[in-house]
This record gives C-alpha cells, sequence and structure tokens, in this order.
C-alpha cells in the first residue's frame, strides 16, 4: 500500500526546492518563458524516459490529451506568473499569497470527489489559511500600493486561478492514466505553452544570463520530475484535499532558503507561519 502522507512529505520538499529557484531566477533577471521551458523540457525528457523504461499500458488516450492539456496550460501560465511576481514582491508575500489556491482545490475535492473532511481535517486547513495570513501580513506597513505592488498581486492573482486548475487535473489523472504518460505529455504540450508566451510577450535578447537560465531551468526540471511524481503517487489513493494542503506549504521552504542565502529579513510572523507549517503537516497526517 502506497503511504500517500510520506510520498506528500517528499513532495512538500522537492517542490519547496523548486519554487526557491523562482526566486534564484527572478533575482538574476532570467527570462521567465525560457527558464520555465527549459524546466519543462527537462521534466518531458524524464517522464519519457519513465515511461519507456515501466513499459506502462497508456489507456483512455482522449481522457490523457485533455487533461494533459488542462495541466500544461495552467500549469505553465502560473509558473511564469509566480517568477513574474517575485520581480516586483518580496518571496515572503508572493509564495504565501499564491497559495491562497487550496482554498479552490479544498472546495473542489469537497464538491468533485466527495471527499469527508474530519475534525483534524478542518483543523489542518485552518491552520494552513492561518498561515498565509500571517506570512502576508508583511503587507501592513503600507499606506498604499505602489503600480510594481499592483503588478504583482495581478501575476498573484493569475497563479492562484492557474494553480488551483492544475492541482486539479493532476488528480484527475492520478486516477484515471498513465502517471508517466501523462506527465510526458503535459510537461512537453507546458514546453510549448512556455515558448509560445514567452514569443508574444518575453524579451528573447536576455542572452548575457543564457547559461545560468539553462542550469536553474534543468535543476527545476530535476526537482519537480521528482516531486511532481511523489504528488501523484499520493493522490493515487490518497485525499485531494490533504495532500495539496500538506504539498501547498512548499512556499515555506522557498522562504527559509530565500532567508539563509538572499538575507530577507526572518520577522516573528514568518517565525510563527514556520511554526504553522509544522503544525499543520503534523495535524494532517494524524
Amino acid at each position: 500500500m502506497v503511504n500517500w502522507y510520506v510520498y506528500s512529505l517528499i513532495a512538500l520538499l522537492l517542490l519547496g526546492g523548486q519554487r526557491f529557484l523562482y526566486k534564484v531566477a527572478a533575482e538574476r533577471h532570467c527570462s521567465s518563458g525560457i527558464t520555465t521551458a527549459v524546466f519543462m523540457l527537462t521534466v518531458t525528457c524524464l517522464s519519457g524516459a519513465m515511461l519507456l523504461w515501466s513499459g506502462d499500458q497508456v489507456l483512455a488516450v482522449p481522457t490523457l490529451f485533455l487533461l494533459s492539456f488542462g495541466n500544461s496550460s495552467s500549469f505553465a501560465l502560473a509558473t511564469i506568473a509566480n517568477i513574474e511576481s517575485l520581480k516586483y514582491l518580496p518571496a515572503g508575500i508572493s509564495f504565501p499569497l499564491t497559495r491562497l489556491s487550496l482554498v479552490v482545490v479544498v472546495f473542489a475535492a469537497v464538491l468533485m470527489f466527495d471527499e469527508q473532511f474530519t475534525l483534524s481535517h478542518w483543523c489542518g486547513l485552518v491552520l494552513a489559511c492561518a498561515v498565509v495570513v500571517v506570512t502576508a501580513l508583511d503587507i501592513r506597513g503600507k499606506s498604499r500600493m505602489t503600480r510594481p505592488d499592483r503588478i504583482g498581486f495581478l501575476y498573484i492573482a493569475v497563479c492562484i486561478l492557474c494553480g488551483s486548475m492544475a492541482a486539479i487535473t493532476s488528480k484527475l489523472a492520478a486516477v484515471m492514466t498513465s502517471k508517466a504518460a501523462f506527465m510526458f505529455l503535459s510537461y512537453a504540450m507546458g514546453t510549448l505553452f512556455s515558448l509560445a508566451i514567452e514569443k508574444k510577450w518575453g524579451d528573447f535578447k536576455q542572452t548575457n544570463n543564457m547559461a545560468t537560465t539553462l542550469v536553474l531551468g534543468i535543476t527545476m526540471g530535476a526537482l519537480n520530475f521528482l516531486g511532481f511524481f511523489a504528488f501523484l503517487t499520493a493522490l493515487e489513493v490518497g485525499p485531494l484535499s490533504t495532500i495539496a494542503v500538506i504539498t501547498g506549504m512548499h512556499f515555506v521552504v522557498a522562504i527559509v532558503l530565500s532567508v539563509a542565502i538572499y538575507r530577507e529579513r526572518l520577522s516573528t510572523m514568518r517565525c510563527l507561519a514556520i511554526i504553522g507549517t509544522i503544525l499543520t503537516v503534523i495535524v494532517l497526517g494524524s
């Protein structure tokens, strides 16, 4: 029997490391579209190799294509929007606010998958929402938002909407299709979406840091491949609502790394958020 809780924790750590690299890409002024395309191409190659090695039989091909299209388009947009938001807002604000997608995912789990909430689930969700709110209270010192703030929050809104859709399609794919085939097709489509977005709105003249972009993209891809596979494995037998909340806490890993490496301020609020995250994971695993 697959231990979905252990796989959720593995996904939490790996995806947290990947999200921190979004911060690195933003700090190095890497092209969001190209970075995302390289990262998705890396996952495409790794998942394609896994599909050939595993010999999984691909069934329900139309469903596979539909879910892959929905997941890849939404995840590509969410990734690019997340990196762009970090160019306007600190990681301590951007990362927790994007996790408001958890609320959407939880309600979708109840309505679409008939998941039942226990008292510990409700406590875990309340704790998770508290972590998001507490971390985002760093905004409190401003009397008015500047134009960069508004742009950053617009990107966050896009990330919340698209991130919710990506999580829901992942759950459907985990129980209806081959995980390896879904990852391969979804990330192959995502690579094309990322390049199309970059060609439309990006700047291909950013060649001075192309080596950094490639290294970051490949590293993101390796972390995401392992983390997303762990996430899908957990979803195969576990509840979407609980798993989404646990893995959704990965932003705290990114914040801790941002504090350690980029010397971002570690306020009392952020310390409370880290403690709240640990409590959330413990409560949901009980």
